[in-house]
């Protein structure tokens, strides 16, 4: 009976062992989500492996100042594309959250042929573009650092941009729509309702208290509904990261006018090559709509 008697207290005191480092270990976790949750969300690329020489787009390398809150000056990196024809309009290109302005090129090209004048430009950390890792708060800050290189040092009426966000760059482009109500118009493709919804379609994370520990939140759900802009919303059916359902939710909380376009068929990268013809279309009669009634309350006035 002794025996037994201490070897209970041995596996009692194990499992204690074992519990603490296992609680420590959690704990350790949650510091690390906490503090470096955007390396989850973020994937910054150094280098652009093409430029828009590469489909014969006229371009300038366009450098913006920036200051951070601590007043350290850096800078962001951007392509300048004006039109070929008469122009009809600015595209303030906002990507996602992978690789950098080498990826936005075919896309670019597309607004282009539209007779677009074009506008990308990479965050902090991305690309040529200076600075830290990015966050959301910096993200915002560099994307309104681009609206007002084109708003101030171009000096291109507001009501003449529209904001293009894909995925990660929607959520940025939704956030500024609503800092800046004047704008044209939005375009949010394969973009998602809030980071937290994303958390649980991704997966992965359900043993953590999320609601406690994300603080990058790019919660567009909430933000739509206060949009005083046009706005077409674009996503793939078959998008396997970003679920349609998305888009459809964001466009029923969304004010009129808006629009929806799913494409059959089309993942989250593929949409415009898998749309084709109809996707340009859309965006096309998109940019047209908003442009007449701009001339129809000119006249009103």
């Amino acid at each position: 009976m002794p025996t037994l008697v201490l070897l209970f207290k041995l596996l009692l005191k194990l499992l204690l062992v074992l519990g603490g480092g296992l609680a420590i270990a959690y704990l350790a976790a949650c510091v690390f989500l906490l503090f470096r949750q955007n390396r989850f969300i973020f994937f910054p690329a150094p280098v652009s492996e093409t430029t828009p020489a590469v489909v014969n787009l006229v371009y300038q390398d366009i450098w913006i100042p920036i200051t951070t809150p601590t007043g350290k000056a850096e800078r962001l990196h951007g392509w300048w594309m004006p039109p070929t024809e008469p122009e009809q309009g600015v595209i303030l290109y906002v990507h996602g959250n992978g690789a950098n302005v080498g990826a936005t090129v075919s896309q670019s090209q597309r607004f282009h042929q539209l007779g677009l004048s074009v506008f990308v430009f990479d965050y902090r950390g991305y690309g040529r573009s200076e600075g830290s890792f990015p966050t959301e708060a910096q993200v915002y800050a560099d994307t309104q650092a681009a609206w007002n290189y084109l708003t101030q040092v171009r000096e291109i009426p507001p009501e003449q941009i529209f904001l293009y966000g894909h995925s990660l760059g929607g959520a940025i482009a939704i956030d500024l729509a609503i800092k800046q109500p004047e704008v044209a118009g939005l375009i949010v493709e394969s973009s998602f309702t809030s980071m937290r919804r994303m958390v649980d379609v991704r997966g992965g994370f359900g043993l953590f208290p999320a609601d406690l520990l994300l603080t990058q939140k790019f919660n567009s759900l909430e933000k739509v509904r206060s949009l005083k802009t046009p706005v077409l919303f674009i996503h793939g059916t078959l998008d396997l990261t970003v679920p349609a359902e998305m888009s459809r939710t964001l466009f029923q909380a969304a004010p009129e006018p808006k629009q929806l376009l799913l494409v059959e068929d089309a993942g989250h990268n593929d949409v415009a090559a898998i749309g084709e013809g109809r996707y340009l279309q859309v965006i096309q009669q998109f940019v047209e709509q908003v442009q007449t009634r701009q001339k129809q309350t000119a006249v009103s006035q």
